[in-house]
């Protein structure tokens, strides 16, 4: 007959007993033990009439560490000893860790053993965004007394310079189509929203709220803008879908103009972007009102003198891109990259120029010809604006 050890593997992220029927039939298969026999899990599985008994492991290698063949821990053995004793079958229930090490070791022992088999039987697993909670846990941990001195410093304004920092590297991700970068800066976005959620439970009682209100919030938002799913409304395509979403928003923000809800702080070109299609979504019930509306807005700015300069020209490039299907933000930057691409080539060809010239030449100068404004060999000089923030600089991420 083959003795069976059954490894019990719990998930630490949900309530104590909401196990699978696999995992309560192994627990009522054999006698069981544990680590910590008196931990949420054992306290769960004995109050459904299964003893849990204590098996303690000592200390674990960390998972990954050597360990020499013939020498399994003392606990592994015992185990593998209990099993003679017990009838055939035994089981382990597992910690909240999963108990590498003693796991390895049973499976060293099994290995090395004839008459035993292993089994790993999964009582509970992690549904998709389960790890969600460990970052609300790693949260409150780093917030409450005894945790991380620089985030208990912290407020609502002192994080708003880290917010927009994200923001940008998560869009520069995106620009430079790169997954594994776009991965850490969502990351480093949702550290953010966790932290500043954190911050308002902290708020008084009436003005108090946490990430379960905001994740809250967000669902129901969802489910009242979608009654194309979560209801009986019947749309043609998405851009039926989109105009849905703003006639819903409009009714709940009780907004009468459509610049309401517009941030005014964000980039200029963004935001010129931003009000004109704003702007252009404005329904109507005859063309004529609307044109009739366009030309007093346009005498409006021409009476009070604004839009014949820079900032004129400027909005209308961005009403020119909008008619050509493209956006002025997206399409500057790419402007941009490729100019300071062209500033990095230009100040390397300039290095390795001025690494092979004659000594005593200065640097930048090639041959005989100067490095002048003007003149072919000359090299754009670009400038960096350097924003520096009060308060005490954020740890290295």
């Amino acid at each position: 007959m083959t003795d069976r050890l059954l490894l019990v593997a719990t998930s630490p992220r949900l309530p104590p007993g909401l196990l699978s029927a696999a995992g309560w039939e192994a627990l009522r298969s054999g006698p069981v033990y544990a680590a910590d026999p008196h931990s949420p899990q054992s306290r769960a599985v004995r109050a459904a009439g299964i003893e849990v008994a204590a098996l303690p492991l000592g200390a674990q290698e960390p998972l990954g560490a050597p360990e020499p063949l013939g020498a399994p821990a003392p606990a592994a053995a015992t185990f593998r000893e209990l099993v003679r004793e017990t009838g055939g079958v035994v089981v382990w229930l597992a910690g909240p860790d999963g108990d590498p090490g003693f796991v390895r070791a049973v499976g060293d022992l099994v290995a090395r053993s004839t008459g035993v088999e292993l089994e790993v039987v999964y009582g509970s697993w992690d549904p998709p965004g389960a790890r969600l909670l460990d970052v609300v846990a790693v949260m409150d941990r780093l917030r409450s007394p005894g945790g991380c001195p620089w985030d208990a410093e912290q407020s609502h304004t002192s994080l708003m310079p880290y917010l927009l920092e994200e923001a940008y590297e998560a869009y520069e991700a995106l620009e430079l189509d790169d997954p594994e970068a776009l991965r850490e800066e969502l990351g480093d976005l949702l550290l953010q929203v966790a932290f500043h959620a954190r911050l308002a439970e902290e708020r008084v009682a009436d003005d108090r709220w946490s990430i379960d209100d905001v994740a809250g919030d967000l669902v129901a938002k969802l489910v009242r803008r979608h009654p194309h799913v979560f209801a009986d409304v019947a749309v043609t395509g998405a851009a039926e879908v989109a105009a849905n979403w703003e006639d819903i928003k409009r009714a709940e923000k009780r907004r009468t103009s459509v610049t309401a809800g517009i941030p005014m702080g964000q980039p200029a070109l963004v935001l010129a972007a931003t009000l004109q299609r704003k702007a252009a979504d404005v329904v109507l019930p005859a063309g004529a009102i609307s044109e009739a509306i366009s030309e007093a807005i346009s005498g409006a700015i021409s009476a009070a003198g604004i839009g014949a300069g820079i900032g004129g020209r400027l909005w209308r490039l961005v009403a020119e891109a909008r008619e050509v299907g493209v956006d002025p933000e997206v399409e500057l930057r790419a402007v941009a990259r490729a100019y300071r691409d062209a500033i990095l080539a230009a100040e390397a060809a300039a290095s390795t120029a001025s690494a092979g010239q004659p000594a005593g030449q200065p640097a930048g100068q090639v041959g005989s010809e100067p490095n002048t404004p003007g003149s072919q060999n000359s090299t754009p000089k670009s400038s960096a604006v350097a924003t520096t923030n009060p308060s005490v600089p954020e740890p290295s991420k």
